[in-house]
């Protein structure tokens, strides 16, 4: 598959986890305050972490969603990054006796706004850059880091075409191909049947490619069952998915019409046919599902309670002390936070070629257990998770299924580095 194809194909599939919850009325993606309760503060210009006392504080810039449509990840990741460097300092907000520096900027969202501020960020001397939640930003701010040889870690942006752009980008987060295998985890015979019901849109497609790429290339027969845009009724629909005999259902669905969807899939006792996968949003969404939620398998990045080791409880306990709450993209910004620390602490914080050089293949133990930054492309190589939703009380929560090991979702390396 050619790179220009393989950019179509992730920046479609990026979208698997957060799109596929239905609507509760709508998420709030945009009314909360990212600033709240961080320990580098809430001033959007800059704040240190700890108080300078060796020399010049480390200068870095985030560039995230404070506003714009996905506001809600912005605030999960910002509260994550500054537990992480909190955590990997010891407290101190410091290396070396210097502050680490924050400057934060709204990207609202946009390329063109990410872009900008980014050139004023490198324009005053800004070595590290990081952030942003959507896959476009992530390839923009990619080749911005190339063209001023300055070291970027991307956010939560899931698409592939991050990983192994070039030498100068980094990741924190999951890639959607890590999703795909981990929908694959489920399939108890790998040259089984995989149904796809999805949109035919270009999400919808993308989803279908994706599992193409993933699931077809390990021997599972891929079939799928795609819904005009603009459909209503979705009965017939469900009747196809379960007269193809699956042996797994893969859902890939956007927009309010998701409860519609799912409720189809209900009436038409299609959870019975076999399993039904889709991705685990956040915790928003839990609720919309309904007593459907208790009979699909999720994939799941992350969620407070898949891992239990104490790196994760050092996130959890930070972001709940600081009033906030732990959520999907939280550890995207707690790793961020750890690659940027060690990063400083291992060049100097001047010397971009170094702090490349510290990244590539480092190993630490990260919130979701034992993490690397795989030296050939970039790739952050973590564990990933299967989930359910069970009630307790009247709310639904995520409960473990499964720990898919890192190296089992590892995607194949890419080559464009």
């Amino acid at each position: 598959m050619s790179r220009t194809t393989a950019l179509a194909l992730s920046l479609a599939a990026a979208l698997t986890l957060a799109a596929c919850a239905p609507s509760q009325s709508e998420q709030s993606d945009t009314g909360n305050d990212p600033g709240s309760g961080g320990d580098a503060g809430s001033t959007s210009e800059g704040s240190s972490t700890g108080e300078a006392g060796g020399g010049d504080p480390f200068q870095v810039g985030i560039i995230y969603s404070e506003t714009g449509p996905l506001a809600a990840y912005g605030k999960q990741y910002r509260e994550g990054l500054e537990a992480g460097i909190d955590y990997a300092t010891e407290g101190t907000g410091e290396v070396d006796g210097r502050a680490i520096e924050i400057t934060y900027r709204d990207d609202a969202g946009t390329p063109d706004t990410a872009v900008a501020a980014a050139k004023d960020l490198i324009g005053q001397d800004f070595k590290v850059l990081g952030g942003t939640v959507v896959s476009a930003i992530g390839i923009a701010m990619a080749e911005q880091a190339e063209q001023n040889e300055i070291l970027y870690i991307s956010g939560p942006a899931a698409t592939d075409a991050i990983t192994g752009v070039n030498d100068y980008t980094f990741r924190s987060g999951r890639q959607s191909l890590q999703d795909v295998a981990t929908a694959g985890s489920i399939l108890e015979d790998q040259s089984g049947k995989v149904v796809v019901l999805a949109q035919d849109t270009a999400f919808g497609q993308g989803n279908l490619a994706a599992v193409e790429a993933v699931l077809g290339a390990e021997g599972a027969e891929v079939d799928s069952v795609l819904v005009p845009e603009d459909a209503t009724d979705y009965t017939g629909f469900a009747r196809q998915v379960v007269d193809a005999d699956p042996d797994l259902i893969f859902v890939a669905w956007a927009g309010a019409t998701a409860g519609n969807m799912w409720q189809s899939l209900d009436q038409q006792e299609v959870f019975d046919a076999a399993p039904v996968v889709t991705g685990l949003a956040d915790s928003a969404t839990f609720a919309a599902y309904g007593p459907i939620g208790e009979k699909i398998s999720f994939l799941s990045h992350y969620f407070p309670g898949a891992a239990d080791n104490d790196v994760n409880q050092a996130l959890v306990d930070h972001v709940t002390e600081a009033g906030g709450t732990p959520d999907l993209f939280t550890p995207d910004g707690f790793v961020a936070g750890q690659m940027i620390v060690h990063a400083l602490t291992e060049s100097g914080g001047d010397d971009v070629n170094a702090m490349i050089d510290a990244l590539e293949g480092w190993e630490f133990e990260g919130p979701k257990g034992t993490t690397t930054i795989r030296e050939g492309d970039h790739a952050l190589i973590q564990p990933m998770f299967t989930a359910k939703l069970v009630q307790e009380g009247d709310a639904w929560v995520p409960e473990l299924v499964d720990t898919v090991d890192a190296e089992q979702v590892a995607p194949p390396e890419a080559s464009g580095k």
